[in-house]
C-alpha cells in the first residue's frame, strides 16, 4: 500500500468530519474505539467491507460494483470517496492513496442495515455503534409483567401458557399444526414454485430510467461450471465471511443433478489436507465434470418483471459473486443501432444475480445467461445435450444471430420471435429448463440484441438465492472424498468421506 498523501492524512485526521480516532481523543468530538487490537470494532458498515487501518483512522472499502467502483467511507459511515481496485479517491475524484489486493485482507461483516424505503441506517442488533449502548437481549418488557424464564414470551396475568405453544387464547385449545398449510408447492426441479414466493417488492419495478447509471447486456449459455462455484470466488477467512459471501454457487453433473462445488483435493495425504473445486465440464469436454444447473435459466414473473443470472465484469472479481441488480431496459442498443426489438423491451424490469465473472466483460456490462444465446469462448453444452456446436447457432449471439443472417437485420419482432422459438424447440425439447429460458428470450425479452439499461443494486430475491446457494457445501469445511467423474451421481446418493485432522492423522488425511 503506497500512501501518496499519508502525511496530510495523519495531520488532518482529527479535523476531518466524521473521522473516528483509534485512541481516546475527547477533544475531537468523536467517541474512542474499544480498547484492544480489533480491526472491526466501532465501524458502521452496511455490507461486508475491507478495512484499511491507517493508525489514526480507518477507511471502509466496499465491494466494487457494476460501474467498476466501490464506495469508501470513514469508520462511522461518513462518505469519503471511491475505490477502483488500484487507487482510493476522495470525493473530488483526486487520488488519495494506492491500495491493492494485499491491503484488502482485513474483512469485516456488516454491522448495520439500510432501510430501503427511507435510506436510514440502523445498527444490527448484534453490532455495537460507537457512543451507544447495546440493546438488551430481551425484545421488550411490559410494566408489571414478568418474562417467562428462558423464553422471549411474557406471562399475561390470568392466562397460563400452553407448553410448546407460542400463544393461547383464554378458553380455547390450541389447534394442531396443519401439515397442508405448511406445505409449499414445488416445481419440477424440487424448488418452491415462483408463485409461492409471493408478490415481489415494489422496488423491483420502480422507475429508474433517469437515475444516470447505464449499462448494456450481451448473452450466452456455455453450460460450464459457474465461476462463482469455485472456492476462490468467496472469502473463506472464516465461516462468517463464507456465509456472508453467499457460500458458493450450485453446480450440477451432466444429468442436471447438483453435486459438490468443492471436495478434498485429489492429492491429499497423511501430511497434507486441502480443498479442490470439482472439475469443470469445460475442461477437455469432460463429461464427468460439472455444469451450470439448468434451472438457472431466466424466468418471467409477469409481462414486465423477470429474474435471471449473469456474468459480471472481471473487475468484480472477489466481490461480485452473489450480488443482485435491478435492470430497467431503456430502449437503446449498445452499438446505437436501435431496432423494433429494443423498443418492444423498453420499460421492462429484470432482477439479475451474478453467478459468473467474465474477464472479457466490460465494466457496466452484464453477460446474460440465456440458453440459445451462444456458447461464446467455451462449450460444455454440446457435451451435455449431445448437439454439435453447429446446431447451437452462432458462437457469439446464438439463435438470434443465425435468424438475423437468415431474415435480415431489420425484420419484425414477430419474425425473429418465430425463428428463435423454432430453434429452441428443435434443440432443447428434452431439456425443459433450457427450453423455458430459450423461449423466454423470444417471448419476454423480445429477441432484443445487446440492449441497454439503467441499473441499481438491490437485495436479492429469495427465488434467485435458493437457486444459487449450494445445498451441499453449506459450510467452508467438508470431508468429501475427491472423484474425477460425477456423471453417475444421483440425487440422494451418500457422498464418500475421508478422515482428516484427527488423532491418527493430525496433519492430513487417512488413505
Amino acid at each position: 500500500m503506497k500512501h501518496l498523501f499519508y502525511k496530510t492524512l495523519v495531520a488532518g485526521a482529527v479535523a476531518m468530519a466524521g473521522l473516528v480516532a483509534c485512541g481516546d481523543d475527547s477533544g475531537s468530538g468523536n467517541p474512542s474505539l474499544p480498547s484492544g487490537n480489533n480491526t472491526c470494532a466501532g465501524i458502521v458498515a452496511t455490507e461486508q467491507v475491507s478495512v484499511i487501518d491507517l493508525g489514526t483512522a480507518k477507511l471502509l472499502v466496499y465491494p466494487i460494483g457494476i460501474e467498476g467502483l466501490g464506495k469508501v467511507t470513514l469508520a462511522d459511515g461518513t462518505p469519503f470517496g471511491s475505490y477502483d481496485g488500484t487507487n482510493i479517491y476522495d470525493l473530488n475524484g483526486t487520488v488519495y492513496m494506492e491500495a491493492g489486493y494485499a491491503d484488502m485482507q482485513n474483512k469485516c461483516a456488516a454491522t448495520a442495515t439500510i432501510d430501503p424505503g427511507t435510506g436510514e441506517v440502523f445498527p444490527n442488533s448484534s453490532a455495537s455503534v460507537p457512543g451507544t449502548d447495546p440493546v438488551p437481549a430481551s425484545s421488550a418488557t411490559v410494566p408489571g409483567i414478568d418474562p417467562v424464564p428462558g423464553s422471549s414470551a411474557t406471562i399475561i396475568p390470568g392466562i397460563d401458557p400452553v407448553p410448546g405453544s407460542s400463544a393461547t387464547v383464554p378458553g380455547t385449545d390450541p389447534a394442531p399444526a396443519s401439515s397442508a398449510a405448511q406445505e409449499v408447492p414445488k416445481d419440477e426441479n424440487g424448488f418452491p414454485t415462483i408463485e409461492s414466493y409471493g408478490a415481489p417488492p415494489a422496488e423491483y419495478t420502480k422507475e429508474i430510467q433517469n437515475n444516470g447509471k447505464t449499462g448494456w447486456s450481451s448473452r450466452y449459455w456455455d453450460a460450464c461450471k459457474p465461476h462463482c462455484s469455485w472456492l476462490s470466488s468467496v472469502d473463506t477467512t472464516s465461516e462468517e465471511t463464507y456465509q456472508a459471501g453467499m457460500t458458493v454457487a450450485r453446480n450440477c453433473n451432466i444429468h442436471d443433478v447438483e453435486v459438490p462445488a468443492f471436495t478434498l483435493g485429489h492429492a491429499v495425504q497423511q501430511y497434507w489436507m486441502g480443498y479442490e473445486g470439482t472439475p469443470s465440464a469445460c475442461v477437455n469436454e469432460n463429461a464427468g465434470g460439472t455444469y451450470t444447473c439448468t434451472d438457472m435459466a431466466p424466468i418471467a414473473l409477469n409481462d414486465t418483471l423477470a429474474y435471471g443470472y449473469v456474468a459480471g465484469s472481471g473487475e468484480l472479481y472477489k466481490y461480485g459473486c452473489g450480488k443482485c441488480y435491478h435492470l430497467q431496459f431503456n430502449g437503446g442498443n449498445h452499438a446505437n443501432d436501435v431496432k423494433a426489438t429494443h423498443k418492444a423491451l423498453k420499460g421492462k424490469h429484470m432482477i439479475v444475480m451474478v453467478s459468473n465473472i467474465g474477464y472479457d466483460v466490460e465494466a457496466g456490462q452484464f453477460d446474460m445467461m440465456v440458453p440459445g444465446g451462444g456458447v461464446g469462448a467455451f462449450n460444455a453444452l454440446s457435451t451435455q445435450i449431445g448437439v454439435p456446436p453447429s446446431g447451437l447457432g452462432a458462437g457469439n449471439g446464438g439463435f438470434l444471430t443465425e435468424c438475423q443472417s437468415k431474415l435480415g437485420w431489420d425484420n419484425t419482432v414477430e419474425k425473429y420471435q418465430q425463428c428463435v422459438i423454432e430453434k429452441c424447440e428443435e434443440v432443447f425439447s428434452q431439456w425443459p429448463n433450457l427450453l423455458r429460458g430459450c423461449k423466454w428470450y423470444a417471448e419476454w425479452y423480445m429477441t432484443a440484441d445487446n440492449p441497454t439499461f439503467n441499473w441499481e443494486e438491490v437485495e436479492c430475491p429469495q427465488y434467485l438465492v435458493d437457486h444459487y446457494i449450494t445445498n451441499i457445501n453449506t459450510t467452508k469445511d467438508n470431508r468429501y472424498r475427491w472423484r474425477d467423474d460425477w456423471s453417475d451421481y444421483k440425487t440422494g446418493d451418500e457422498l464418500a468421506t475421508q478422515e482428516c485432522l484427527n488423532d491418527e492423522y493430525p496433519q492430513g488425511c487417512a488413505p
